[in-house]
């Protein structure tokens, strides 16, 4: 499944090892060498033989390990020493997960490079609400964004193409910038009153998740979620659970007055 000289790009999904496909835990128990990312988990990472290498190259917000160049020397290194490599990435690797410079990395350097897809954070975060992110009707479509940005920069998104009220949004790496999320969205004209979910550590036992609406989302974002990794999903969709909004309004409201 994998050679010597020969790198995958392989999705980790959102942190449940049970949502690993068996065709990732088949490359991980192949490989010689695996990169991994800070998002992904212990539970995973034990499924790797210990005879394997194991080399920590995580991001985080304001805490990276390495460069993305440096990445990308290192995995194309590996394999050109004869390495089987096994870039290994929390979700899925071909959503925000900054495959491409790694695989153009690899093309230029004569290196085969293939990619192995996993669960991403999105669909994790829906099967942690018993929700859909479709609805016929009223949700017809579903837009992935990030929020992620360089320190001291805004959010460049164009906010009236996002603001469809007949679409689901998935905003990644958004809890910094949900106040600029709210504000541009409802600039834009969407209802302040659209159902919003912040999904924190997707499909993990200390998982978690919040029901509010739109314009509570700076509110929630600052009060509601703790450092884990987390999702924000916006649309009506995620109407749901508009059962508990009500509380979880009364409940922000209480807290921002004090």
């Amino acid at each position: 499944m994998i050679v010597p000289g020969e790198v995958w790009l392989v999705g980790a999904g959102p942190g449940d090892p049970y949502l690993l496909t068996r065709k990732a835990e088949r490359l991980l128990q192949a490989a010689t060498v695996v990169f991994y990312d800070a998002l992904v988990g212990p539970g995973v990472l034990a499924l790797i033989p210990t005879d394997v290498r194991l080399i920590p190259v995580g991001k985080r917000s304001g805490r990276h390990s390495k460069d993305q160049k440096t990445i990308d020397a290192l995995i194309v290194d590996a394999a050109l020493a004869g390495e089987s490599v096994v870039r290994l990435k929390g979700g899925d690797p071909a959503i925000f997960a900054r495959a491409s410079e790694e695989i153009e990395a690899c093309r230029a350097a004569g290196v085969r490079v293939r990619i192995c897809p996993g669960i991403t954070a999105a669909s994790a975060a829906a099967a942690d609400l018993g929700l859909s992110l479709t609805l016929r009707g009223l949700a017809r479509r579903l837009t992935f964004v990030t929020a992620h940005t360089k320190k001291g920069q805004t959010v460049a998104l164009d906010w009236e193409a996002l603001a469809d009220p007949q679409a689901t949004l998935a905003v990644y790496m958004g809890q910094a910038a949900a106040g600029e999320v709210a504000a541009g969205l409802i600039g834009a004209g969407l209802s302040p009153a659209t159902p919003v979910a912040l999904v924190e550590n997707a499909s993990l036992p200390d998982g978690g998740h919040f029901l509010t609406r739109l314009d509570l989302l700076p509110l929630a974002a600052r009060t509601a979620l703790g450092d884990g990794p987390a999702l924000i999903l916006i649309g009506e969709a995620l109407g749901g659970g508009r059962a508990n909004v009500s509380a979880v309004e009364a409940e922000l409201h209480a807290g921002e007055v004090e």
